[in-house]
């Protein structure tokens, strides 16, 4: 690598996170300033607050940023570039735009390596240990309810619970069915269930268990029965947030077990999934979009640049958003709702390539 390969690397990294880190500061002071009552209530201590709560803290926003900071740090730099003709000298000593494009492209793949690895691996550690903290000093217990579960713990054998409250771990009017093919074989139904979490078993209430063997059929009541069911009070109290605490790996996994059950947020968990990988792939395009705009020399400078530059990045967040919705809320497929934003900017770049100063 030459000289200016390396010139360029060390300008867009540094801009990258010299501006990042005064956001995160930014950020962090004005947290404290609206927590610090919160703190002070629950008694946490100042390693709790550094350590617990700030220090996990800052990899969710460093990650959160970083596409946005991205396209900032390179229309700031470059077109400072052009202004003082740095690029006009560059491109007329021989060196063609796409070689000049080069250590650019460079330092947008460790950028996105990096957001790879902070979204999947780091971040759910980190996010982890912070809503250990905020559930312990800063928010109240959460209090699920959930209305109408059905749920499939294994194949052929369906739970339905009609309200279930994950404070006292009670479960509402359950039903139990198992199938053989398409036949009814056993069927249990019960007023009330109980999760014993010392011993880890459930206790079924007032149930009637029916057993049915062709036109044969045994019923048995009682008052009360101990027995095990793969079903775990967790999945009932499960909520959107928890998923910020699973690696690639977890999520994965978490979602084939969700699509045998059956349930409803599966869209919201392949949305998640899939923008884990699609985000460090915008942080590249934004950088050919950004170096595409900003390398051209412009009446009204830097300014110009950065206001166009701003204005591209808060529609592909905000397309982000529309696309993200028609997948959780319609019928769109959820790896398409977000790739669509990539594919639209990334056709956008190679446009905007074409055009830049050669």
């Amino acid at each position: 690598m030459k000289q200016l390969d390396f010139y360029i690397i060390k300008k867009f990294l540094g801009t990258f996170f010299y501006a990042i880190s005064l956001l995160i500061l930014i950020v962090i002071i004005f947290d404290i300033s609206e927590k610090i009552d919160e703190f002070l209530e629950g008694y946490a201590s100042l390693y709790e607050i550094l350590f617990d709560y700030y220090l996990n803290f800052i990899p969710y926003f460093v990650n959160l940023f970083s596409y946005l900071f991205t396209f900032v740090a390179v229309i700031f730099f470059t077109s400072k570039m052009a202004y003082n003709s740095e690029i006009v000298a560059i491109l007329s000593s021989g060196i063609s735009f796409r070689r000049f494009l080069l250590p650019y492209l460079i330092s947008a793949v460790i950028l996105g390596m990096l957001s790879f690895y902070l979204a999947n691996f780091l971040i759910p550690r980190t996010n982890m240990r912070m809503m250990a903290f905020e559930k312990t000093y800063l928010k109240s217990p959460y209090r699920n309810v959930d209305k109408d579960i059905h749920m499939q713990i294994k194949p052929g054998t369906f739970v339905y619970i009609e309200r279930y409250d994950n404070m006292s771990n009670t479960g509402y009017k359950f039903a139990l069915e198992e199938f053989k093919g398409k036949e009814l074989v056993y069927k249990m139904n019960s007023t009330r269930i109980l999760w014993d979490s010392i011993q880890g078993i459930w206790t079924i209430q007032d149930y009637v268990i029916r057993e049915i063997d062709g036109q044969r059929e045994k019923i048995t009541k009682g008052k009360e029965l101990d027995t095990l069911i793969n079903m775990y009070p967790h999945e009932f109290s499960f909520i959107l947030e928890d998923m910020k605490t699973m690696n690639y790996m977890e999520l994965r996994d978490f979602i084939e077990k969700e699509r045998l059950k059956g349930s409803t947020l599966i869209k919201d968990y392949e949305v998640e999934k899939q923008k884990r990988i699609a985000f460090p792939f915008a942080t590249i395009i934004l950088t050919v979009i950004g170096v595409s705009i900003s390398s051209r020399k412009v009446r009204g400078g830097i300014g110009m640049h950065l206001g166009l530059g701003l204005a591209l990045t808060f529609t592909f967040i905000m397309f982000q958003q529309v696309t993200t919705v028609f997948a959780t809320r319609g019928n769109l497929a959820p790896w398409l709702a977000v790739w669509i934003p990539n594919i639209i900017y990334g056709v956008l770049g190679l446009y905007l390539l074409k055009l830049a100063p050669k």
